[in-house]
């Protein structure tokens, strides 16, 4: 799921200004093609990174982007989920359940059955995450290597 150079920039543009802006003004500062922007704004708007807002007496759709990264980062992390992982679990779930795969390799279904344990608990886990206040979440964050060393030493 990445996203191409245009729809980055504009994101990032929206972000940086922190104020809904028109089309031809996104445009217009990031010199490309107006279809372009178009195009990229509307990709935003599918992955939900950005809004369609009306200004007073302006005709024109703006759009605007969460000024909060936390906000922004739950966002990514929920789509990217949604469009990519959660698929993925599914037709690991639907291959498990098939009576058909009974008759694969041992070895073949020992893994897909790994692979599902394991993408299970990512997705648990993932979730109890996004659900942190973002104080909390940062504080997690920063307890990786200290983490890996209690592990370590508890053996």
């Amino acid at each position: 799921w990445g996203v191409n150079r245009t729809v980055a920039q504009i994101h990032a543009l929206l972000f940086y200004c922190g104020r809904p802006m028109h089309a031809e003004e996104i445009t217009e500062l990031l010199a490309v093609a107006r279809s372009n922007v178009s195009t990229s704004l509307r990709e935003l708007i599918t992955i939900n990174l950005v809004r369609t807002v009306h200004l007073h007496a302006d005709r024109r759709d703006h759009f605007e982007t969460s000024k909060d990264v936390w906000e922004l980062f739950r966002t990514v992390v929920r789509e990217r989920k949604m469009r990519e992982f959660d698929p993925t679990v599914a037709l690991l779930k639907e291959l498990n359940a098939d009576e058909a795969f009974a008759n694969e390799p041992a070895d073949a279904r020992a893994r897909v059955k790994e692979t599902l344990a394991l993408m299970n608990a990512l997705s648990g886990w993932g979730d109890e995450m996004l659900r942190l206040e973002p104080a909390t979440l940062m504080k997690v964050m920063k307890l990786g290597g200290k983490i890996q060393k209690l592990l370590r030493d508890s053996r």
